[in-house]
């Protein structure tokens, strides 16, 4: 319920944002009509259209995308001859005739005062409304990029779809509160003679430039740099409160996880029947690391971590030091250590890069390969990393979301191993336990958070013109970048999930305040090693190098994973990163901070 308050909240916020604009013209020149024939089902068409084409495109994938832009293009010309009919009445009246385009209807329908026009009014202004819905393109905030990317995980199902309906609701109230404002000022308009048809043709001038801005992409990229208010700001400080809000489990809390999500109270222990079903869910696995396939059977009697990763994810890294420790020190006490990998982009997916970095990591403990994220919803899991507490009975007895913890957690291992085995908890000491490099704990007063480079999430980008999604464009970097904001130059191709630079030479900049900063890399397929060169305020980084890079800032992808680029001595200011990508075909996906 919280989080649907939050996506409401949210979409309230989108009427200060500049990505609204396109589409304001197309509500407001329903300002003056009975807001319950005309405002009310068009705002309804709005948001039920955005719901369905988000969800869509969060779980269908390309072929989802590729039907909405034909919805794109029927939508501007119905909205084109919409526009066309408020500039000249008369184009209305010859239109106005039987099997008429559908635009010219919707436009004279209106007009009419006889008992069938409350009806079609509605039924034209719904019709209006599904247009609109097509076309907006809403800035995507915190909010919305962890609804979209719960939508691509858990795949099409009520809850997600609620959400994305919730967003496009706050969206459409503070539309229409604009829209009865706006029918008040219209209603002053009429009282002066001549005004009024004139106030007619200008809203259809602006209507058909709202077309020709979302026709050339602008509403995408120009009108995204022209922040009215710093909402992604606004709902970052929402998701706070709401964090600090969630349920405390025992002595743990819900913290740092990968969304937001709340973690479920420890339970009463479990009667002496095993529970077959709780790793059913493992016959979804579609590969296994470590081990043979694993079954319910395999796990009878004992104590089970299941620890849901992905191999980029900065916090599931940071959890990894404990989760070996407990696997080497509790093995033969009865717990098994199960990690389940959950990917969360696509090169996570490709099973020879999951197995090389069990490698890197050192992980010996089994693993299951859940590509389909067929375990993550057999789970109903929320987050990156999460922990699963299983006593020997099969009975999940607890659940963490995000870092930390630590301490609370082996103390319910030992606890579970003690209800096992009939002992008591021993010494109840616990593993000492220091990360190295990406694995290090985190630094004080991290102001930056996770940035996200593909279009489907991007925020904060700087450059004018915005970003162009999908197809090859050269940037100007801008010359100041703010806080947590970021600008690309040189020749890129932006993706859904990531950036690709399309020659030598492209550069990126971000303006940060952490004491770590990290980049989740690539590089395209069948290429060689990609060099690149890496700048703290203009300098090497000489003994601020990350373990990925040398002192003079030289470094080279060879994988996809998270490279540590940067470690300063402390949290302290602010400090701008650039680095520069000397062969073509680098792959950026997210920034990450520590």
């Amino acid at each position: 319920m919280s989080f649907l308050i939050l996506a409401f909240a949210a979409g309230v916020l989108t009427i200060v944002s500049p990505c609204i604009l396109p589409v304001l013209p197309f509500v407001l020149a329903r300002a003056g009509r009975p807001f319950l024939r005309n405002g009310l089902p068009m705002l309804l068409g709005m948001a039920l259209a955005f719901t369905a084409v988000a969800t869509l495109a969060a779980v269908g994938g390309g072929w989802a995308v590729q039907a909405n832009e034909y919805g794109r293009i029927a939508a501007l010309g119905l909205l084109a001859v919409f526009a066309l009919t408020l500039i000249f009445p008369e184009l209305a009246d010859r239109l106005a005739r039987p099997l008429v385009a559908l635009g010219a209807r919707i436009a004279a329908s209106n007009d009419r005062s006889d008992g069938g026009a409350l009806k079609e009014g509605f039924v034209s202004s719904l019709v209006l409304g599904v247009a609109t819905g097509l076309l907006w393109a809403p800035c995507a905030g915190p909010v919305l990029g962890l609804i979209l990317t719960g939508a691509a995980i858990q795949g099409a199902n009520a809850g997600t779809s609620l959400l994305l309906l919730a967003y496009a609701g706050g969206a459409a109230t503070s539309l229409a509160l604009s829209l009865l404002v706006g029918g008040r000022v219209y209603g002053l308009l009429r009282r002066s003679l001549g005004v009024s048809q004139w106030a007619r043709r200008g809203m259809g001038a602006a209507v058909l430039a709202g077309v020709a801005l979302i026709a050339t992409g602008l509403d995408t990229g120009l009108l995204s740099q022209l922040s009215l208010g710093s909402t992604s700001r606004i709902e970052q400080t929402l998701i706070n409160v709401f964090q600090t809000q969630a349920p405390r489990v025992g002595p743990m809390t819900v913290t740092d996880a990968v969304p937001l999500a709340a973690a479920k109270a420890e339970t009463a222990p479990a009667p002496a029947a095993w529970q077959d079903s709780t790793f059913a869910p493992l016959a979804g696995a579609t590969g296994w690391i470590n081990t043979p396939p694993l079954a319910s059977a395999d796990l009878r009697g004992k104590v089970v971590l299941v620890d849901f990763w992905t191999y980029s994810c900065i916090n599931c890294l940071r959890t990894l030091p404990y989760i070996r420790a407990w696997a080497d020190k509790y093995r033969e006490a009865g717990l098994v250590v199960l990690g389940v990998h959950s990917p969360e982009f696509a090169f996570e997916k490709n099973e020879n890069n999951v197995r090389r970095a069990v490698k890197d990591l050192g992980i010996s403990y089994p693993v299951a390969i859940d590509s389909g994220h067929a375990i993550w919803r057999g789970f109903d899991n929320q987050a990156w990393p999460a922990l699963y507490f299983v006593d020997a009975q099969g009975k999940v007895r607890q659940q963490v979301f995000g870092e930390g913890q630590y301490e609370a957690s082996e103390r319910l291992i030992q606890k579970l191993l003690a209800e096992r085995n009939g002992k008591g908890r021993g010494d109840g000491g616990l593993v000492e336990v220091r990360g190295e490099g990406v694995q290090a704990a985190p630094g004080d007063r991290v102001l930056s958070g996770e940035t996200y480079v593909g279009h489907e999430r991007a925020v904060n980008f700087v450059p004018a013109g915005g970003l162009v999604p999908d197809h090859a464009q050269r940037y100007e970097p801008a010359v100041s970048v703010a806080l947590n904001h970021w600008t690309l130059g040189g020749h890129w191709t932006v993706e859904a999930e990531r950036a690709a630079a399309m020659q030598a030479g492209a550069r990126l900049a971000y303006r940060f305040r952490a004491r770590d900063l990290h980049l989740v890399l690539g590089r395209q397929a069948g290429a060689g090693p990609v060099r690149f060169r890496v700048r703290v305020d203009g300098q090497p980084p000489a003994q601020n190098h990350g373990t990925d890079i040398a002192a003079d800032g030289s470094g080279v992808i060879d994988a996809h994973r998270l490279y540590q680029l940067v470690r300063l001595p402390a949290t302290a200011g602010d400090h701008l990163f650039e680095i520069e990508f000397l062969d073509p075909g680098a792959h950026v996906y997210a920034f990450t901070f520590g």
